[in-house]
């Protein structure tokens, strides 16, 4: 097949070259972003009188055609087509003829795949945002039904307070409500055209790039043709923000395989979410979740290898950025993929109420409101904290909790323990005091259900 650009050469291709250097292979999932800024463009180059309208006319519905074919199935990707831009011109000129190449008046591939991309970042962080927001309403929902059960929380993965399994479900839905601003900023960054700066330094063509922008639902044009042909930073950002938002999906991941040990026995998982072994019949692998955690490191990787193309390169375009496709699509799917299975685990996943409680009670997790209970009442608080370790320190010794002490026993330690100090260390009403803002006290988690409630369902 002759090349669209091939009238400087004396010999084709050779094939080994042809398949080392396509990218159809993969960029043609571009097809619909690199149809719509054709049929943009060419409406420009019409109004501009550039072309002529009825050339415009022809090339539109070329376009379109060749957007239906690729839709149905009945249009072929071939590696001597290079890339999607490639093919479509291709094809775009088997139906209408030489007019087809005049699509390409004021326009290089290099800015033409520049704004592709960026059609297909902006419609993916819109994706994700979504999807992230689902997974925050299965939350929500979850934490609306364990506002009252008990749980022990963990620093070091060891005891150390306990509080309402709703906190600990909000925290994730916090965490996430981070990740959707990351995306929000990122596409702040993206919005902005780079039709029009052609191969590096513009056009003397007079284009109207601000038209093609609006039309392609952009907020402006980029101002230097060169940056705007070189730039893949909005990529990277973006992989930044999936990779953040992986980390967080591989946090919880992390609980949830430890909760649904044995030792832990915190939570249910569903049966039609788990896989079994193929020695041991008792098994409940939850291999979702683990993989979930190890495709963390798959898009952390697609984040790393852009940042090593791009490290190098001199100004302006240079072919090693073809090699950022199969990183930001592989990124892409991985996330959707484990944002979209999560939320009907989730939404499915049950917590085990009486061992939660059970375990809330144990480990001296109550230890700080003793701590506190000392404080209140003058002791500074380096004091009270030595003295609530020497109690602690005393129940292990004995084989005791902190709530088997008697009042005399307290006493050894302070003698102005009082009676009320055991309403101190009951578990809910210590878990449901703590009511500073962001806490997990019962005043705190109603305000914080009722924030997520009016942000995220109305």
């Amino acid at each position: 097949m002759k090349k669209l650009w091939g009238g400087r050469f004396s010999k084709k291709t050779n094939e080994i070259v042809e398949s080392f250097t396509e990218s159809i292979s993969f960029d043609c999932r571009l097809y619909e972003e690199d149809i719509d800024g054709s049929i943009a463009h060419a409406k420009m180059l019409a109004d501009q009188q550039i072309i002529t309208s009825v050339e415009a006319d022809k090339i539109i519905k070329g376009l379109q055609e060749i957007k239906k074919e690729i839709e149905k199935g009945e249009f072929e990707f071939r590696k001597e087509y290079e890339d999607i831009h490639m093919a479509i011109e291709t094809r775009l000129k088997e139906k209408i003829g030489d007019i087809a190449g005049k699509l390409h008046t004021a326009r290089s591939r290099n800015d033409q795949i520049a704004l592709d991309m960026r059609l297909y970042v902006k419609k993916k962080i819109e994706t994700i945002h979504l999807l992230i927001t689902n997974l925050q309403k299965v939350f929500v929902e979850k934490a609306e039904k364990y506002k009252d059960c008990p749980a022990p929380g963990y620093t070091h993965l060891q005891r150390a307070q306990p509080v309402f399994l709703a906190h600990y479900l909000l925290a994730f839905v916090e965490m996430w409500e981070r990740d959707k601003g990351r995306l929000i900023d990122c596409f702040k960054r993206v919005d902005f055209s780079p039709l029009g700066s052609c191969a590096l330094a513009g056009t003397t063509f007079p284009l109207n790039r601000e038209e093609v922008a609006k039309n392609l639902g952009f907020s402006g044009v980029t101002q230097n043709s060169m940056d705007a042909v070189s730039d893949r930073d909005f990529i990277i950002e973006f992989l930044s923000s999936l990779s953040i938002i992986m980390m967080h999906l591989s946090r919880l991941a992390e609980d949830m395989i430890l909760w649904n040990s044995y030792e832990f026995s915190f939570v249910i998982l569903p049966d039609d979410f788990c896989t079994g072994s193929s020695i041991m019949p008792q098994k409940k692998n939850p291999d979702v979740l683990e993989l979930v955690r190890g495709k963390t490191g798959r898009v952390y990787g697609s984040l790393m290898a852009i940042l090593t193309i791009m490290k190098g390169l001199p100004m302006t375009y240079n072919r090693d950025m073809q090699e950022d496709k199969e990183q930001l699509f592989d990124a892409v799917d991985t996330v959707e993929k484990c944002l979209e299975v999560l939320v009907p685990l989730f939404q499915k996943t049950e917590f085990n109420v009486a061992k939660l409680t059970e375990e809330s009670k144990k480990g001296f997790i109550l230890a700080t409101e003793i701590a506190d209970y000392l404080t209140k009442r003058g002791v500074p608080f380096r004091k009270a904290h030595e003295i609530t370790g020497k109690i602690v320190a005393y129940c292990e010794k004995l084989k005791k909790d902190l709530f088997d002490l008697s009042l005399l026993e307290y006493k050894k330690f302070y003698p102005d323990f009082d009676s009320d100090l055991y309403e101190v260390i009951e578990l809910k009403r210590a878990i449901g005091a703590k009511n500073v803002t962001g806490g997990t006290g019962e005043k705190s988690i109603k305000a914080q259900l009722k924030k997520w409630r009016k942000k995220l369902f109305q």
